[in-house]
């Protein structure tokens, strides 16, 4: 029931639209990863992970538009990031963002297959053959290293994958480190590439809001539905929060939205009018008999 109800207030979301516009490319990003929430294994048994430690995992497809999640595939935690990336949706023409723990050449034939582009950070060890090598921009986005076309070479991957993938390598300064990415996308510029990689970091984010600003660490059950109805419940406080902090005129932080409502939880004021103006004192709101207010 709470993962339905999830689902129906995301599309009420989706349909009010956070469009960014920071890439000129048509289609439609989606950033890819888990994170796993660890969990006492005397207390949540059925949580398996290791020896002496539970998990459950979240396997989330977080649209860029937004910030919030097009799809939630919860398991324990021994499953693979890949393994639990099979079932999500996919939207023809879209991109999806990973790293590399989804570098599985039948997952992404699969993704080929129906339409889907990918930008993946590559493994170590991926074993290739250059076919041609693009040329490199002259004056800007010299952090761009590598733009090439290539096949890979090794008998497993190839016999999953047998297309031709593009490899673009970049430098990353912050880190002082190169980042490999392939991709099945062969239009658009190697900056765009990198970029878009670049923004995968908008869900680790998207974790650190939901386990730091609604305390999804703690439990209050140690049964299976109540794990999953406080996950799920926090997945829809944190929609609920973005809505606002997207409609508000005033520019919140959502850290600082959630502790000014924690604060005025039960102070009889209009919602809408005060997600404008915070600081004013405004007026108690007008009573509504027999009718509730309606944030959507």
């Amino acid at each position: 029931m709470f993962k339905d109800y999830y689902e129906l207030l995301s599309s009420l979301v989706n349909q009010v639209g956070f469009k960014q516009f920071k890439f000129k490319i048509k289609s439609k990003i989606f950033l890819l990863d888990s994170s796993t929430i660890s969990l006492c294994l005397s207390l949540f048994d059925w949580a398996k992970y290791k020896t002496h430690k539970g998990a459950v995992k979240l396997h989330t497809l977080l649209d860029y538009d937004g910030n919030l999640p097009a799809y939630v595939n919860i398991t324990d935690g021994k499953t693979a990031d890949n393994k639990g990336a099979y079932d999500i949706p996919l939207l023809k023409r879209s991109v999806i963002v990973a790293d590399r723990f989804y570098n599985d050449f039948h997952l992404l034939n699969v993704w080929d297959s129906k339409g889907v582009f990918f930008v993946i950070r590559h493994k170590e060890n991926l074993q290739f053959n250059r076919i041609k090598e693009n040329e490199l921009p002259k004056d800007n986005h010299q952090h761009i290293l590598v733009d090439e076309m290539i096949e890979l070479t090794g008998a497993a991957s190839k016999k999953k994958y047998s297309g031709k993938l593009r490899r673009v390598a970049v430098w990353d300064e912050k880190n002082e480190q190169t980042i490999e990415i392939i991709t099945n996308q062969t239009s658009w510029t190697a900056n765009t590439i990198s970029e878009l990689y670049k923004s995968r970091w908008q869900i680790e984010i998207f974790f650190r809001e939901i386990k730091q600003l609604l305390h999804i660490k703690s439990f209050i059950g140690t049964s299976q539905n109540a794990v999953m109805i406080q996950i799920w419940t926090a997945l829809i406080t944190i929609l609920i929060l973005k809505y606002m902090k997207a409609k508000a005129r005033y520019k919140w932080h959502l850290s600082n939205l959630v502790a000014f409502i924690r604060l005025n939880l039960f102070v009889k004021i209009d919602l809408n009018t005060w997600l404008d103006k915070p600081f004013n004192d405004n007026p108690d709101p007008a009573p509504k008999i027999g009718t509730q207010g309606v944030l959507f």
